[in-house]
């Protein structure tokens, strides 16, 4: 295999959709043993104070979509706003329920785009 230049793999990126680049952080993810993930919430861990207590409370929420509900375009519009996808990939997910529509983020935002799914007429539970 030829080696791609930064410029190349930047843009064979620009072609895929934004499902098929999440599939792959999360495969280069495992392959490598590291994280995409903000360092934002690794620095705001230690700020938080220490104890045996707030280190085995949960820290990292997913927001899993489990059914779309009667209103399945106002839910796609949420799913769009909350995650940035396009109207075919938002569609796709809210279709393919349950799902997760938010992966590894803090207790607020989870309840925040909780709530506003819910708004929206979706069935939605925050793991």
């Amino acid at each position: 295999m030829a080696k791609l230049s930064t410029d190349e793999l930047l843009d064979a990126f620009k072609e895929m959709t934004l499902i098929e680049l999440s599939e792959f952080v999360k495969q280069f993810e495992d392959t490598f043993g590291v994280t995409a993930a903000a360092p934002v919430a690794v620095a705001a861990a230690p700020a938080a104070g220490g104890g045996a207590e707030e280190a085995a409370e949960q820290d990292e929420f997913d927001v899993i979509l489990e059914a779309a509900g009667e209103k399945k375009i106002n839910v796609i519009k949420e799913v769009r706003a909350l995650t940035s996808l396009g109207l075919k990939e938002a569609k796709e997910l809210v279709e393919s329920a349950p799902k997760a529509i938010i992966e590894k983020t803090t207790k607020e935002a989870a309840q925040k785009a909780k709530e506003q799914l819910e708004g929206a007429g979706a069935s939605v539970t925050v793991k």
